[in-house]
């Protein structure tokens, strides 16, 4: 663990840093089934090694703040990866989820579920979609587009083996369709044999894009859909460009191709529209929502227009997704953003923080690059001439208050809960201007 926190810092400052860590592994305080105490090193016994975790227990959070074990308090601009919408302990998440524990929690799809039946018409009425499937997860979500463009591919054109296009560093998940979705090797070493039906393509290159899909075609229809991200997370906080956009979507219009988008990280409001694709001046025929839905509750939706609308019974299906619990919460979310009318709040907090991180690239120029982005999704890239790695930087704000999230080695991602203050915004920038200090 301490390889995983290791600081590109001065000799004194990765000193005393090193110290802090090996303290801060020392004093966890972890808590087993009965209240006893139990080390990291147990943890890490008890549950698999998929995460490089950092040598923090968080135990609570109010608003924007979280606090770990040592009572230490923290401002939270990572949200769960993008996922708490409404930051901690909001009070109508906090009523949904009492409200509705004590009433029904789960009950089969077998049956008609109200709260499921209220966020789909929350969903369409608030979107081009004309249906939604719930799930769990962004992966779930992903899945469902997959299976829902294969068998529109087979049915209503005739596809014999549909192939869907995905970009080149995008991510998508991690079941095996949607790791052979994300074109990212880094993902997919070990994981062989890949699912069949994927190729790939640049993001924003529509040379590239009308070449590729020319040359799957070319014999005979073979591409199915195009399946990108409006921008790209994970691949570095990458913007979509209209331009692109808006040929892509002429393409699939004169050719029968499906125009999938993942929203899981960018949906919700997180670019200061509620949808990614509003940035684009476009419609897709199926986009995917997670993360931000639930506000940290698990749930996913793959929602779709009518036309392409090929499920029926049988076809698909999820235990959990859609049950009382979830999508109660999730339409509380839906219903916060509009009544604390948090899309302009997104859209002022996103320019002051791109102001700021605009101002610390010019005084930092031989460690940072660029800032891009939208809302309250920005990466702060860094120089490709440093050898400070986005983790580093990461690993010192966090020494210094303020949790940060990597979007692969080069670039620093802010996501912060979309209901963050003017105030909150100055304070990461100052206690960044700390971090960035000593690097």
């Amino acid at each position: 663990m301490l390889d995983l926190i290791h600081l590109s810092l001065p000799p004194q400052t990765a000193v005393s840093l090193k110290t802090l860590v090996q303290n801060s592994l020392k004093s966890l305080h972890l808590s087993g089934p009965s209240g006893e105490p139990f080390s990291p090193e147990q943890f890490d016994a008890a549950v698999m090694t998929t995460y490089g975790r950092f040598p923090l227990a968080l135990t609570r959070g109010q608003g924007c703040y979280v606090w770990d074990d040592q009572g230490q308090r923290y401002l939270d601009f990572v949200a769960g990866i993008a996922t708490c919408t409404l930051g901690h302990a909001h009070p109508a998440m906090v009523a949904a989820v009492s409200q509705q524990i004590q009433t029904l929690h789960h009950v089969s799809n077998l049956y008609y579920v109200p709260e499921q039946g209220a966020l789909a018409q929350w969903l369409v009425q608030h979107s081009c979609a004309d249906r939604v499937f719930f799930c769990n997860s962004g992966a779930e979500a992903n899945e469902g587009a997959i299976k829902l463009a294969r068998k529109y591919a087979h049915t209503r054109r005739g596809v014999a083996n549909p192939i869907i296009l995905t970009a080149r560093a995008s991510f998508h998940g991690r079941t095996l369709a949607t790791v052979t979705a994300t074109g990212q090797p880094k993902y997919q070493k070990n994981f062989d044999p890949l699912m069949p039906g994927f190729a790939y393509v640049t993001y924003n290159d529509i040379a590239d894009l009308e070449a590729r899909v020319a040359e799957l075609d070319r014999d005979q229809p073979q591409v199915a859909a195009i399946m990108l991200e409006a921008l790209q997370g994970e691949g570095g906080v990458c913007p979509g460009d209209p331009a692109y956009f808006q040929r892509l979507r002429q393409l699939c219009d004169q050719t029968g191709i499906l125009l999938i988008l993942d929203e899981v990280q960018v949906g919700m409001g997180r670019t200061g529209r509620l949808w990614g694709y509003e940035n684009l001046g476009l419609e897709p025929d199926i986009f995917t929502s997670a993360k931000g839905l639930g506000g940290g509750i698990p749930i996913g939706a793959t929602l779709c227009k009518q036309f392409c609308d090929v499920f029926e019974p049988g076809d698909h299906a999820s235990t959990f997704g859609g049950n009382p619990f979830a999508c109660k919460v999730g339409l509380t979310v839906c219903q916060t953003l509009e009544a604390e009318n948090l899309l302009a709040n997104v859209q002022q907090r996103g320019e002051q923080l791109r102001f700021g991180l605009q101002r610390l690239v010019q005084q930092y120029p031989a460690l940072l690059k660029e800032v891009r982005g939208w809302g309250l999704i920005n990466g702060l890239v860094l120089s490709a001439e440093t050898s400070v790695q986005a983790g580093d930087v990461v690993k010192a704000a966090m020494a210094q208050g303020l949790l940060l999230v990597p979007a692969g080695p080069q670039v620093v991602r802010f996501v912060p809960p979309l209901i963050v203050t003017a105030d909150q915004v100055q304070e990461a920038l100052m206690t960044l201007e700390k971090a960035l200090a000593l690097l």
